[in-house]
């Protein structure tokens, strides 16, 4: 799916928003309305475009950037993570762990963000919490000490659950909190992983993120699909002192909407600073 680059109108009206220092844009201002069922834009933290912002949807594995959250508030890298049989059964995404497998708590941590594993995902939430459901619970908890209103996690890897929902506007202030994290922001910038089990298994799997290494200053930070979301992607891109910030959830085409959404937003702040 393509779109026209944005007109001449659209500069306009983004140079006055910035001039203005007024820090959101206004509601109309939706060049791509069809890029995704809910989208938002930031450039340097001032909100320039959005779709459906506050539409509750299922956000599929940029759940993992709150799981993410949790995990590094008690950071242990060289812990020890045992896989159960809950997580070896893990679907979807996975990085091929098998029942009684241990690996480094970082390692674990690595593939749950770069290769979005949910065998890894699982495995960790047990260590971190003893079950699965004592860890959503902190990260429940953790969404509201955040302010994300519309969000409400019912497991920590972003599969279709009933009442599993967030919004493109939580995403993003979840996403730019997760960043603040350097083991995080690490991570996500990582284009694989390979992780060797502590009985000597190696296994590897490359980062779902495809604008790394393809769009100029891409920093990040997780990609999602799910039947029921549909592509999801949180993005953070830095050119010199600037950045763009862009949510989509249940974007027909995630790459080419996010591309065009990047150069546009940066293409737009230069125009406004002639």
């Amino acid at each position: 799916m393509r779109w026209a680059r944005l007109s001449g109108g659209w500069f306009v009206a983004v140079a006055a928003l910035l001039s203005s220092g007024i820090a959101r844009a206004a509601p109309d201002l939706d060049p791509y309305p069809k890029a995704a069922a809910a989208y938002v834009v930031f450039v340097n933290g001032v909100e320039l475009w959005a779709h459906a912002p506050d539409r509750a949807l299922a956000p599929a594995s940029l759940t993992k950037l709150m799981t993410a959250r949790i995990l590094v508030a008690d950071w242990q890298p060289e812990a020890i993570v045992h896989v159960s049989a809950t997580a070896a059964a893990a679907t979807g995404s996975r990085l091929g762990l098998r029942v009684g497998d241990r690996l480094r708590f970082a390692d674990a941590f690595d593939a749950l963000l770069v290769g979005s594993a949910n065998d890894a995902c699982l495995a960790l939430a047990e260590h971190a919490a003893g079950t699965v459901e004592r860890f959503v619970a902190r990260m429940n908890e953790e969404a509201e000490t955040l302010g994300l209103r519309a969000t409400h996690f019912r497991n920590p890897c972003g599969l279709d659950a009933p009442g599993h929902v967030s919004t493109a506007h939580d995403l993003h202030r979840l996403a730019m909190r997760a960043m603040e994290s350097p083991e995080i922001a690490r991570a996500v910038a990582r284009p694989s992983v390979e992780v060797r089990t502590l009985d000597g298994r190696v296994l590897r799997k490359a980062s779902g993120n495809l604008l790394l290494g393809r769009v100029p200053g891409a920093l990040g930070v997780k990609t999602g699909f799910t039947r029921r979301a549909g592509k999801c992607l949180a993005a953070l891109v830095r050119r010199g002192r600037d950045e763009v910030a862009v949510v989509l959830l249940n974007a027909p085409d995630r790459w080419w909407a996010a591309s065009i959404l990047v150069d546009d937003a940066f293409a737009a702040l230069d125009e406004a600073r002639r």
